[in-house]
Parts: C-alpha cells; structure tokens; sequence
C-alpha cells in the first residue's frame, strides 16, 4: 500500500533535476493527479485519440501537453492541460510535488524536456470528461500499478527494427514508454520500485 503521507513525505524530503524555465528549450509537462481515499488512492490516466501523423497516438499516457508562452513554469502547463483534456479542476492547491525533468526520446523536436508534477484532488474520484484529444480516461488505482501480475513487455517496432519494452497491463492496453519512466521516476523517488518482468 502506498499512502498519501508517503508521498507527501517522500516529495517533500526530494530536490528535482530541472533547468530554468523559459530557457528556450522544447518542454512539456504532465499532471500525474492523485485521488481518492489517503490509503486507497488512484491515478488519472488518458488514452490518447488516434490521430494520423502523431508517434503517440492512441497511446496511455498522462494528463499534459506542450507549454505555451502563456505559462509561468511546469505546473502551469500540467494545471492547463489537465483541465483541458479531462476536465479536472486542478489548481496549485492541489500541488504536492515535482519529479526530474526527462529528455524525451524520440521528440519531434530535438531537446524536447518533460516535467512531471503531482497533485492531490481529494477524496473523491471526480468524473472525467475527455476532450478531442482523448479518446478515454481512467482512474487507475496505485495498487494496480504495482501489482507484479500486471507487469510485462511491449514490443515496438521502429526504422531500426523491432525492441521490447518494460509495460503495465491496463485493460486492454498497456502503459509504457515515456509514460512508463514518469511512473518510474515516482516509483524511485517514493522508493517503492515497479515491478519488473526481468525481476519476476
């Protein structure tokens, strides 16, 4: 069980890797929201729409997006982007902490960073209202994440052949990828690792 005086713990006790905002650099952020009960929380989660021409779509991921020249710093952009694709009243209130940036691989613009902040809503599991941009979204509970018998391996193939990838099964789709690092980095700052298919 990982409880929400855990993370506060953890996140305030953390000092992130990060640069300054507005350096000129590509950035986007994401929202990694918590809910529910303080022992028995859930995490939002979005399943992207299918969109021609996007290397991600259809993919689950997190709540965000790219920062505009409208916002003040990282949380700014996931408290927007939030807002916008799954209509959560997310606000600085709300914020607990903040993960290291990501180098995010594989961006359609070099040097392209990620920056992830969590937020804690509240006890409720609030509805989620996608927008065009999302074709579902979940509250995940945490335990299902760090459930060794949803741990395994997704293939994705590439110009320079196929590899395999460490995931988490969610229904019928699976989480991996950048997404998959953002809960990596949580999971290393609350030192509570994922489980592993190598490691089972």
């Amino acid at each position: 069980m990982i409880a929400l005086a855990d993370i506060r713990h953890a996140l305030r006790q953390f000092r992130p890797r990060v640069t300054p905002f507005g350096e000129g650099r590509g950035r986007a952020s994401v929202a990694l929201v918590l809910a529910g009960e303080a022992d028995d929380l859930s995490l939002c989660f979005i399943r992207r729409a299918e969109v021609a021409g996007d290397r991600w779509s259809g993919q689950m991921a997190l709540p965000g997006g790219r920062s505009e020249p409208k916002d003040d710093d990282a949380a700014a952009t996931a408290i927007r982007e939030t807002r916008e694709e799954v209509g959560l009243p997310l606000g600085r209130r709300h914020l607990v902490g903040a993960l290291s940036e990501l180098p995010v691989r594989h961006a359609p613009a070099p040097g392209l960073v990620l920056s992830g902040t969590v937020y804690y809503l509240g006890s409720e599991l609030l509805p989620l209202i996608p927008n065009y941009e999302v074709a579902e979204a979940y509250w995940v509970p945490l335990a299902h994440l760090w459930n060794p018998d949803n741990a395994t391996r997704h293939e994705w193939s590439s110009g320079s052949g196929a590899a395999m990838y460490p995931a988490i099964r969610f229904r019928d789709q699976v989480i991996w990828g950048l997404t998959w690092r953002l809960l990596t980095s949580f999971s290393d700052v609350l030192d509570r690792p994922l489980p592993h298919v190598e490691d089972l």
